[in-house]
């Protein structure tokens, strides 16, 4: 895997998608001077930077529509450290403790158009900085469950719909849960790449409270 990522690299060099500098597709100057995401969202929900900043959303849509899938090591990378801040608090004053990533999960039929879940990219990757960070003496103690939250009915992409009534409609009901023994009494962490109303959170949230989760939050890229 080392060699093909080497052959990848040098057939399609990284350059930042602000800067332009070579080396990272978004360079750690660029991202960490991005503005954070200042428009209101609900208090369990967590976004880093605001997706109007230009770079930002071209990031966003590079890992989405184009495959630039080093992306999702960028954004956990900082989605990582957010969460560690999080959760010491979390972990005192309402004992989340042993967290599970669950990925806001794709259609089939989007899963087959793209190939891969932008959400679930990411989430494996902050398994990797977690794995790490144990061999450091760090203990987060995460587990993944892509399967267990699963989209089956296709909806009309949000993004498309303006109206936050019409989000609403378009996404209530269209999320499952399976294995929900996985889920008793569990302190749970979605992840998706960008919130904008909280429609698609908020009902992986509900499904995922109706099934046994205990407490529910989510971290996004953007917002």
């Amino acid at each position: 895997m080392g060699f093909l990522n080497t052959i990848l690299e040098v057939v399609f060099p990284a350059y930042c998608v602000s800067c332009g500098k070579s080396g990272l597709d978004f360079c750690v100057k660029c991202l960490t001077e991005s503005p954070s995401a200042e428009r209101e969202s609900a208090k369990w929900i967590f976004p880093l930077f605001d997706y109007r900043h230009p770079p930002i959303k071209k990031a966003v849509w590079l890992l989405k529509y184009k495959g630039k899938k080093r992306l999702a090591n960028i954004f956990a990378a900082v989605m990582y450290g957010r969460i560690l801040e999080e959760l010491s608090d979390l972990r005192m004053l309402e004992n989340f403790k042993d967290a599970i990533l669950i990925p806001i999960p794709l259609s089939g039929k989007r899963s087959r158009e793209r190939g891969f879940n932008q959400a679930e990219l990411i989430c494996k990757e902050l398994m990797k900085i977690e794995k790490s960070n144990l061999r450091h003496g760090v203990d987060v103690n995460f587990t993944l469950e892509s399967d267990v939250l699963i989209k089956p009915k296709d909806t009309v992409h949000q993004a498309h719909i303006e109206n936050r009534t019409a989000r609403l409609k378009n996404i209530v009901g269209s999320f499952a849960v399976k294995n929900t023994e996985k889920l008793k009494n569990g302190n749970i962490i979605l992840i998706d790449d960008v919130t904008t109303t909280g429609a698609t959170l908020s009902e992986a949230r509900k499904i995922l409270k109706q099934s046994g989760a205990r407490k529910i939050i989510a971290f996004t890229v953007a917002h």
